[in-house]
């Protein structure tokens, strides 16, 4: 007797297959033109971070950190990157770095303005809101294949897919802090003559900023994730180094790369959550108060 699933088979992966090759056909171009952007942006970070002396990018993690998340947070991040100079691998850390900071830019610049809409659309969020569910649900090995199909392999195409993959949270959270934004205060300004530009600007943007922050900081966590996969398709990095560790069965360079991700990780972790939690510099502080 046959099976039930042996009388009627969807040809789901044919279709798939001819969806992609005609895409690639007819729209190789479009993807070409997007390369570009994401290439000047990375090529610039890439040659900032690659060519200055690696004790002037301590000195500038120090100040930067200090000034942003406090000394307690910035000593220790100095010291944890200086580690990782020590053990041979600060050309890798800045590689990746780099792929981090072009990823983050770039979900920033798209994803804020996405959440503003979104928060400001009822609409449009609905529309967003399976795309999103969509995105956050879909493993991130599932990126990879059509990635490198479209947009050939390397560290370009590995930020584009960080990008797609990490640009969700930052989306969510900058739409949730808007609405969360209390009404009265908003009425309020509206009673007091601002404009709906003004009201943005001036008070949902400063009273969401904790949440867009934190939506920041899951941005960053999820690109730094998958900046590491991504080395699948020949980006660079510390996620090479642990790729060819575990094809080697080296465990000694694996743990090196893995350790690397993990300092590198924290040290970003700590400082975006510094500012999400408002714990910023003494200036700060008493610019605040």
């Amino acid at each position: 007797m046959p099976e039930l699933f042996d009388l009627f088979t969807i040809p789901l992966r044919d279709w798939i297959d001819t969806g992609i090759g005609w895409i690639v056909d007819n729209f190789r171009p479009f993807f070409r033109a997007m390369r570009e952007p994401v290439g000047y942006v990375l090529d610039g970070v890439e040659a900032i971070l690659a060519g200055t002396p690696s004790i002037v990018v301590l000195l500038l993690v120090l100040v930067l950190a200090t000034w942003l998340a406090g000394w307690r947070i910035g000593l220790p991040s100095t010291a944890a990157l200086a580690t990782l100079g020590f053990v041979g691998i600060w050309d890798e850390t800045m590689t990746t770095l780099s792929l981090v900071i072009t990823a983050v830019l770039f979900c920033t610049i798209t994803g804020i303005p996405l959440g503003i809409l979104a928060a400001r659309s009822s609409l449009f969020w609905a529309i967003m809101r399976p795309v999103l569910d969509i995105m956050q649900t879909t493993p991130s090995f599932v990126y990879l294949v059509p990635i490198a199909i479209l947009f050939g392999i390397g560290n370009v195409s590995g930020i584009i897919a960080t990008i797609i993959f990490a640009l969700p949270p930052i989306i969510r959270l900058t739409n949730l802090g808007i609405r969360n934004v209390p009404a009265d205060v908003v009425e309020a300004a509206y009673a007091f003559g601002s404009t709906s530009r003004q009201v943005l600007w001036e008070v949902q943007l400063p009273l969401a900023r904790p949440t867009i922050l934190a939506g920041l900081n899951q941005t960053l966590m999820l690109a730094l994730s998958m900046v590491v996969i991504a080395s699948l398709i020949a980006a660079g990095g510390l996620g090479t180094l642990v790729l060819r560790g575990i094809s080697r069965l080296d465990m000694g360079l694996a743990t090196v790369g893995g350790v690397g991700i993990v300092i590198l990780a924290i040290v970003l972790d700590r400082i975006t959550q510094s500012l999400g939690n408002g714990q910023g510099s003494t200036f700060e502080q008493q610019k605040t108060a």
